[in-house]
């Protein structure tokens, strides 16, 4: 397998975000088209396991709010903004709960896989918003 080959679960978090996909036949055959071969069993297990749902007539990665978080080490980046690096997987988690929440000062967030930027708002303080991350998300690891 080449060095740059994402997982099977990273594939279909990939593809889940980057296109609509309505079902697992579409799923599986786009799965193909980046050369792992599945069986549907297999991708019902991997959609549990990654907390992938059908909403809205397509799949979705659906986060819930009572869902603990994973450990995550957090640096500053100023002038503005906050790197946090995770587990494989679990930078998005992270982001949802940033997102959702609201965190005064956070202008939005970008989740890779591991690795969340948390981008602030103009003229925020940069120490303040990392303390209010810590509230929300707990103490870093």
């Amino acid at each position: 397998m080449p060095k740059n080959k994402p997982t099977l679960d990273q594939a279909i978090l990939m593809l889940i975000e980057r296109q609509e996909v309505p079902d697992q036949a579409t799923l599986i055959a786009l799965l193909a088209q980046e050369g792992f071969r599945t069986s549907q069993g297999t991708v019902s297990r991997r959609l549990t396991r990654l907390s992938v749902q059908k909403r809205h007539g397509r799949y979705q990665r659906v986060v819930p709010e009572n869902h603990p978080l994973p450990p995550y080490r957090l640096t500053l980046s100023p002038p503005n903004l906050l790197v946090l690096k995770t587990g494989p997987d679990f930078a998005m988690a992270l982001a949802v709960r940033i997102d959702r929440t609201g965190v005064e000062g956070v202008a939005g967030t970008l989740a890779g896989l591991d690795t969340l930027l948390v981008i602030t708002n103009p003229g925020a303080d940069l120490e303040i918003v990392r303390g209010r991350i810590v509230e929300l998300l707990g103490p870093p690891a």
